[in-house]
C-alpha cells in the first residue's frame, strides 16, 4: 500500500491554493545527489585550488571522488592530471616540478600537462618512451585566481561569466576556501533561500521582527537561475561602518544567479550605490564533503572598507550557515515528493527540477548506449 506525503508546489497545488497529496510507492527509488553516483556532473566546470597556492609545488584535490594533482606548468598555466603515476600508482603530488613538467617521487618518471611522459632516467640515452607511460588529465584554466578544473571533454556550460570581475575599479578580495561536510545543493539552495534570515541570521542582518520572507522574480534558465529582490535587512555597527550607511535598518537590491550545478553569485547593491558581489562554489569532493570557494568584489577602496574587515563579517554570516547547513542530509534528494515544502523554496524546487532532468536524460542516453552495445556484440 502507498503512503502519502504532502509536497507544497506551485505546479501540484490545488485550485484552492491548498498542497495536494502525492501518492509515494517505497519500492521507488528515490533520486538523490550523491555526486560520484551521476557521471552527468563530471561535465561540468569547478574551481578546485587557488592559483596562489600552486606557486608552492604540485598540490592534491579530490574532485568528485577523483585524485587529482595540480601544478603550474612553466608557462603559469595550472594543469591537472590524476594523481598516480601509471608505473607503480605513487601520489604524483607528491613529487616536485621540474622544467614545467611533473616528476614522481618514486622512480622520477616526468610527465607533462597532457599526461605523456616525458622522461624515464631508468632508460638508456635516447631510448624511447613508450606510447602507454602517461597519465589521465583533465581540462584545466585559471579564472578569478582559482584552477578550475572539468573531468569530461565535452563541458555542459562555459565557466561562470561575472563581467564585474573585469571591471578595472573593482577589487576582488579572497575570502574563504574551507570544506563543508553538506550537499553542495544545499549550500545553492540556501543562497536562494529568504526564508532563514530572521532565524539563522538574526545576529548579523536579520531583521528578526519580520519572518514572512519576500517574494523574488524568478527567472529559470538554461541550467541556472535568475532572481531578484528587494530585501530589508538590520545594519549593525560594522557594517554601517563596511558600507558607509550610518542607518540601523537598510535595503539590498539583490540579484542572483545559479550557474548548475554548485555555483552562485550575489550581487547585492545598496542604497548608496555601493555593490558587494559574492561568488560561491561548493566544489564536489565526495557524495558526504563540499570544498567551499568564496570571494567578493567591490566597488570600493581599500580606504573605505578594509579587506580584513569586510572578510570578518562575511565570516560571520557564513558560519551562520554553515553550523545548520552541516546538521542537514548529505543525501539531498531531488525528488519533490521526498521532503516538504513552503512557497519561498520555489528557487530550490527549480533547481531540484533541472537537475533531476538532467540526470535522467543523461543516464537514459548512457543505458540506450549500453544497450545499442549489447545488440551490437
Amino acid at each position: 500500500m502507498p503512503y502519502y506525503a504532502k509536497v507544497l508546489d506551485t505546479d501540484i497545488l490545488s485550485r484552492r491554493g491548498r498542497p495536494r497529496a502525492l501518492p509515494i510507492y517505497p519500492s521507488t527509488p528515490i533520486l538523490t545527489m550523491l555526486v560520484t553516483q551521476h557521471p552527468v556532473l563530471q561535465r561540468f566546470w569547478y574551481p578546485v585550488i587557488p592559483i596562489a597556492d600552486l606557486t608552492n609545488g604540485p598540490q592534491s584535490f579530490t574532485l568528485l571522488g577523483k585524485p587529482l594533482v595540480l601544478w603550474l606548468t612553466a608557462a603559469g598555466e595550472p594543469a591537472a592530471l590524476r594523481d598516480r603515476c601509471c608505473h607503480r600508482s605513487a601520489k604524483l603530488s607528491m613529487g616536485i616540478v621540474q622544467n614545467g613538467c611533473l616528476r614522481c617521487p618514486y622512480h622520477g618518471w616526468e610527465y607533462d600537462k597532457s599526461g605523456v611522459c616525458t622522461k624515464v632516467p631508468q632508460l638508456d640515452p635516447g631510448a624511447a618512451i613508450p606510447k602507454t607511460y602517461r597519465v589521465e588529465s583533465f581540462a584545466c584554466k585559471e579564472r578569478y585566481g582559482y584552477a578550475w578544473v572539468c573531468l569530461a571533454d565535452d563541458p555542459l556550460l562555459p565557466l561562470p561569466e561575472i563581467p564585474e570581475a573585469a571591471a578595472p575599479a573593482n577589487r576582488l578580495i579572497p575570502q574563504f576556501y574551507e570544506p563543508w561536510h553538506c550537499s553542495g545543493l544545499r549550500v545553492m539552495e540556501n543562497s536562494f533561500d529568504n526564508a532563514h534570515f530572521s532565524i539563522v541570521h538574526a545576529a548579523s542582518f536579520g531583521v528578526t521582527e519580520q519572518p514572512q520572507p519576500v517574494r523574488a522574480e524568478l527567472v529559470p534558465l538554461d541550467l541556472g537561475l535568475k532572481a531578484y529582490a528587494t530585501i530589508p535587512v538590520v545594519n549593525p555597527p560594522l557594517q554601517q561602518q563596511l558600507l558607509n550607511i550610518p542607518d540601523g535598518l537598510t535595503v539590498r537590491e539583490v540579484e542572483s544567479t545559479w550557474y548548475a550545478p554548485f555555483s552562485r553569485t550575489l550581487k547585492i547593491t545598496y542604497p548608496n550605490g555601493l555593490m558587494h558581489l559574492i561568488f560561491t562554489a561548493a566544489t564536489p569532493v565526495s557524495d558526504r564533503t563540499s570544498q567551499i570557494v568564496q570571494f567578493c568584489l567591490r566597488n570600493d577602496s581599500e580606504a573605505d572598507a578594509s579587506a580584513e574587515s569586510i572578510i570578518a563579517f562575511d565570516r560571520q554570516v557564513v558560519n551562520e550557515d554553515k553550523r545548520v547547513l552541516e546538521s542537514t542530509d548529505y543525501d539531498t534528494p531531488v525528488d519533490l515528493s521526498v521532503e516538504q515544502h513552503m512557497p519561498s523554496d520555489q528557487p530550490g524546487l527549480i533547481m531540484r527540477r533541472q537537475l533531476a532532468t538532467l540526470i535522467k536524460a543523461h543516464e537514459s542516453v548512457h543505458n540506450d548506449g549500453q544497450d545499442l552495445a549489447k545488440v551490437q556484440g
